[in-house]
């Protein structure tokens, strides 16, 4: 049986009336702002089972669009977030879809880029302010932004997963959790860290050969 804390009795601090619904998706859209990056002019966000049938009237569209505009879930402003879009230019688009095998509070946040490109995330709010994320552009993945986190794809060779483990070695972390999914010859890392990432790693990790795609995620507020 999971031990709870008094945290997960609590649940976060926050604006609006559903934890599930307001702060995780607050958290849900924000990590997900932090992993597609800047740029985009409009952001989709498809909805899948209770979130699709209850958005509006828990507050999760404002929740969703305040991350995009990388509020915290305890800002005030996040009544504000449709008017805060629009000043800002920011297109907002809402549908409903059955995305398959995922939790109800499930979302699929589209960004699109000027340059006709498009990024997105899936994830699920799964109670008390908690998230995870199960899909990067297709990649699926696993982690809660809870713990500073690594991304990367990169062009599956020998000894990547050794060149990782010494840079954080060196700079004194220690992996939390690590795992790797392979797709033919591209392989995608995600790397849970028990301390936050700091710009000695950033340097040394952009230096490997052969990388895609690098992101790196510090947890924010629940």
């Amino acid at each position: 049986m999971k031990d709870y804390g008094t945290f997960d009795i609590l649940g976060p601090i926050m604006i609006g009336p559903s934890s599930s619904h307001t702060a995780g998706a607050a958290r849900l859209s924000k990590i997900s702002k932090g992993i597609a990056g800047d740029g985009f002019y409009e952001v989709e966000f498809i909805l899948h089972g209770s979130f699709a049938k209850t958005y509006k009237g828990h507050g999760t569209d404002k929740a969703l669009i305040a991350g995009v505009l990388d509020m915290e879930p305890s800002d005030e402003n996040i009544r504000n977030s449709f008017d805060i879009a629009k000043d800002r230019n920011l297109n907002i688009i809402f549908s409903e879809e059955d995305l398959g095998y995922e939790h109800p509070n499930t979302v699929k946040i589209l960004f699109r880029y000027p340059n006709g490109e498009e990024f997105y995330v899936i994830g699920s709010s799964i109670g008390g302010g908690n998230i995870i994320i199960t899909d990067i552009n297709g990649n699926k993945v696993e982690f809660t932004g809870d713990k500073p986190t690594i991304l990367m794809r990169y062009e599956d060779r020998r000894g990547i997963i050794s060149e990782v483990s010494s840079i954080l070695s060196m700079n004194n972390l220690n992996i939390a959790t690590m795992k790797v999914t392979r797709e033919k010859n591209i392989a995608t890392l995600v790397c849970e860290l028990d301390s936050e990432i700091t710009q000695a790693i950033i340097d040394e990790m952009t230096k490997l050969e052969e990388i895609s795609y690098l992101k790196f995620i510090n947890p924010i507020e629940r």
